[in-house]
């Protein structure tokens, strides 16, 4: 009888380990997987030209997809739809485009965005900028619109001014993040960047699930409301994700390529708080030309993605990290060689081995010019072995 029992436990953990995806962060080796575009600029007549991806997971497993349809020119001044797609099976189909958001005839349009998923209510959150250029407007609002059934209606538009003051800021690009861990375990963190001459980084932040928000930590220019010159210090749009110790890193845009052609990282320790200098440094080895990038965390390891080129948009290329960041595997893969811009990623994270294997990439890519169409990449972490 004991015999018996050894044998069915050791049957049960030969099934286990046959039916698990036993890998490491060492195996990753990525591949492009699967490939299509979502928008092409210049096909729809209410529509010019299609820029600033967004991509995100909802709690219930659907994928959205958002960027602005700008109206009459490809510029960043002018009207806009925030246009949207939603998949329901990964990727793989989508919906048709609907507009979500018409700031009408705005010569200083809406300007998007971060995108915050609030997995403890469910919701999707979007928030963007109107008049952030000031021209032939003002002042500048931050706006927000919520989304508490998977993306299929949204609810009108809300000014966060009225909580946070009146500035020019324009949140991300990218998404923003609730806090998995603590410190402010729950906390929606967005961050964004202000005028050419107030910029820096700036976080805002809410402890109520978007109802009520707060100003959080800042990493501003210098010099600070002035216009600036060559190589001065110039932080600008941004990327926050969450480490598993709790501290939040921000990817930054180095605008005026100060002490380098590379990107700014600034951690905060606090949940967005601060931003200190003293935890702001020049990664080298992230080659960039000034430009919104695209990171991401997945099972402890730290994505990134940027056209990979000191001078140019071109070059779309993921590279990881296996230390929080602090130094890249020595490899990286190349999703697209010609003209690219702003990305952004998300994964899934239900836990099932099918899921670990992939992260979603959604990009600006063209032939001659990289805003020509954004593109949704699906990446395969373990196909290129």
């Amino acid at each position: 009888m004991e015999t018996g029992s050894r044998l069915a436990a050791l049957s049960l953990l030969l099934f286990l380990l046959s039916s698990c995806v036993c890998i490491s962060p060492e195996q990753i080796e990525p591949l492009l997987y699967d490939e299509q575009l979502l928008w092409v600029s210049g096909v729809m007549g209410e529509v010019n030209t299609y820029r600033i991806p967004l991509l995100t997971f909802t709690p219930k497993g659907s994928l959205l997809a958002f960027t602005e349809a700008r109206k009459s020119s490809s510029g960043d001044m002018g009207a806009k739809f925030i246009a949207m797609r939603r998949s329901m099976d990964k990727g793989a189909t989508w919906s048709p485009t609907s507009f979500i958001v018409d700031d009408g005839e705005k010569p200083d349009g809406l300007n998007l965005g971060s995108v915050v998923v609030d997995e403890e209510v469910g919701s999707v959150i979007l928030v963007y900028d109107i008049c952030f250029y000031h021209h032939k407007c003002n002042p500048s609002s931050i706006m927000m619109v919520e989304s508490r059934d998977d993306g299929l209606s949204w609810s009108q538009p809300r000014n966060l001014s009225v909580q946070l003051g009146v500035k020019s800021f324009i949140p991300g690009p990218g998404f923003g993040i609730q806090k998995r861990y603590n410190p402010a375990k729950g906390r929606l963190v967005v961050c964004g960047h202000g005028t050419l001459a107030a910029n820096g980084v700036f976080c805002i932040l809410s402890d109520d699930h978007g109802r009520h928000w707060y100003n959080g930590g800042v990493l501003k220019s210098i010099p600070y409301n002035q216009q600036k010159r060559a190589q001065d210090f110039d932080p600008d749009e941004c990327q926050p994700v969450e480490m598993t110790d709790g501290s939040i890193v921000i990817n930054v845009r180095n605008q005026n390529s100060y002490h380098c052609r590379c990107r700014i990282v600034v951690r905060s320790l606090d949940g967005g708080l601060t931003l200190p200098v003293e935890n702001t440094f020049f990664d080298y080895e992230l080659v960039d030309s000034a430009v919104s990038a695209g990171a991401l965390v997945k099972e402890g390891v730290l994505y990134f993605t940027n056209p990979s080129n000191e001078h140019s948009r071109v070059n779309m290329t993921l590279r990881w990290s296996l230390t929080d960041g602090n130094s890249w595997v020595n490899k990286a893969a190349q999703i697209w060689a010609g003209p690219s811009g702003y990305s952004c990623m998300t994964s899934l994270n239900s836990g099932s081995p099918e899921d670990r294997k992939f992260i979603f990439v959604i990009y600006e890519k063209g032939h001659k010019n990289y805003c020509e169409t954004v593109s949704f990449a699906k990446i395969h972490l373990y196909g290129g072995r």
